[in-house]
């Protein structure tokens, strides 16, 4: 459990100490607050925010901690765009008292429920390949301070992090690590839900360490709570033990199952992203600049989607869709009509699809892009009105509009006013199904259906077309299970 804040914190221990040669009075209050003088003023140490980890040697008590510096100079936490650096701060106490005060300092600490022992993923080859420097330079030195025992191990290709997740002992860890973009976390979801135990497998907390080009989750973790996008603000947000559920959505196609917590996109989107990987070697300014030659030779598909809206966006969903009978609905096999009767392995959420509120919309689409969180990457915000675990995915579609206005479009996306647009239809669904066609203006070339970051599916004479993938360039069907996965995140 997290350490409640105390409106009149009493006094747990006061005691006069040494720090840096000069004689002040130590005094620890019940709500975690640490204050004394120097020099310079009063002093105070917030231990469930600053205070990484705490070490005896002889009378000598050792806090280490992050503090961010403002422009008064003081130990405070408060100031997100000051810098964050690692500190520690030494107290030499009275022999006949120091034990008491190392024993009062550590039972606070692990009364904030923060991880002992950590799986550390690392991608070596994901976006720059700087994932493992980021570790080592960045990572390590603050699990280190917190005395976070850790077990690294680098993937070594890809789906490696969901062979590790399947095989997991899950005994021997208060979380896992992914120190990478959002697809080793997206690996190790899959990994967790395809077990006979994926009950109690996937509440095994879940962080993530912005490494990689796509970095949606970390950057929507960390913008809720205005900190930067960056790996000691995530790591601080691991090790300090809080949590938030997250919502899984399950992309089906028959039997065939794939588990999302950030995205599907369809037509432009997805195209940019995936085809863009050629220019990898010039990080997320590729996408950027694809963007560009894609609108330029703008592509539009056939196809139709049909979605159940959530309550909130009923209203919206009759003004730009049409109703649909079940019977008119393509669902991709008659099981799925009822989604969670398979007994081993995570199958989807428990829906009856087929009382649920269907509607309708016509291609052709520039672009169909679902979200699951706010960001999609450390500066596009494709979903602003996205929540982790609200149950819903939101729907972001271009029908129309020209390449000029497109190309504003994107540059609206850093700050998602781009959904204000009357070219932008967006709104929230419960479940959704993807009938995906040719190009309107070749009937023999296809698309990419693209799943937070991986191809799901290559239509004929799409980007690699010849490659294998999980799924065919047909109708698939997506179902958001309420908070079911578990993430490590900064306090609200």
């Amino acid at each position: 459990m997290n350490q409640p804040q105390l409106e009149n914190p009493t006094i747990i221990l006061s005691d006069d100490v040494t720090t840096n040669g000069n004689l002040t009075p130590l005094i620890f209050f019940s709500d975690g607050t640490l204050r004394w003088s120097d020099a310079a003023g009063e002093k105070r140490l917030i231990l469930e925010k600053e205070v990484l980890g705490v070490s005896m040697e002889d009378s000598r008590i050792t806090l280490r901690c992050v503090v961010e510096h403002g422009g008064n100079g003081g130990i405070l936490c408060c100031a997100t765009t000051s810098a964050m650096v690692r500190k520690s701060f030494v107290f030499q106490l009275p022999e006949d008292s120091v034990v008491i005060w190392f024993t009062k300092l550590r039972e606070f600490l692990d009364s904030l429920g923060r991880p002992k022992r950590l799986l550390v993923l690392v991608n070596p080859y994901g976006g720059q390949r700087t994932a493992l420097n980021i570790f080592v330079d960045i990572v390590k030195p603050l699990l280190k301070d917190a005395d976070t025992e850790i077990t690294l191990q680098e993937t070594k290709y890809q789906l490696h992090a969901k062979e590790i997740a399947f095989e997991l002992d899950l005994t021997m860890y208060d979380g896992v690590v992914c120190v990478s973009g959002d697809g080793i976390l997206v690996e190790v979801i899959n990994g967790l839900l395809q077990r006979d135990d994926w009950k109690t497998a996937i509440k095994m907390p879940l962080g993530v360490i912005p490494a990689g080009t796509g970095n949606g989750v970390a950057k929507s973790l960390l913008d809720l709570v205005g900190e930067p996008c960056s790996a000691s603000y995530a790591t601080l947000a691991i090790l300090r033990g809080h949590k938030r559920s997250l919502d899984v959505t399950t992309v089906s196609q028959g039997k065939t199952r794939f588990f999302s917590v950030l995205m599907l996109a369809w037509g432009l989107v997805a195209d940019i992203d995936i085809e863009s990987e050629k220019w990898r070697w010039m990080g997320s300014a590729r996408l950027d600049l694809y963007a560009i030659k894609r609108i330029l030779h703008l592509r539009k598909y056939n196809g139709r989607i049909h979605f159940v809206p959530a309550s909130e966006s009923e209203d919206y969903a009759r003004k730009i869709s049409q109703a649909v009978s079940v019977e008119e609905l393509p669902f991709c096999s008659s099981s799925n009509m009822h989604v969670g009767s398979q007994e081993n392995g995570y199958v989807g959420p428990n829906l009856n699809l087929e009382k649920l509120n269907w509607r309708t919309i016509e291609g052709p689409f520039i672009s169909v892009w679902i979200h699951n969180v706010p960001w999609g990457s450390d500066d596009a915000m494709p979903a602003p009105n996205a929540k982790f675990s609200d149950g819903y995915v939101d729907v972001v579609i271009f029908k129309d509009g020209s390449k000029l206005g497109l190309l504003s479009l994107m540059t609206e996306l850093g700050s998602g006013n781009h959904v204000k647009s009357p070219h932008v239809l967006y709104f929230k669904v419960k479940a959704f199904i993807l009938e995906p066609g040719t190009r309107t203006t070749d009937s023999t070339k296809g698309g990419i259906i693209d799943c937070d970051g991986e191809v799901l599916a290559r239509g004929s004479g799409a980007y690699k077309c010849h490659e294998d993938s999980l799924m065919s360039y047909d109708k698939m069907q997506l179902t958001v299970d309420q908070g079911l996965a578990t993430l490590f995140s900064p306090p609200t």
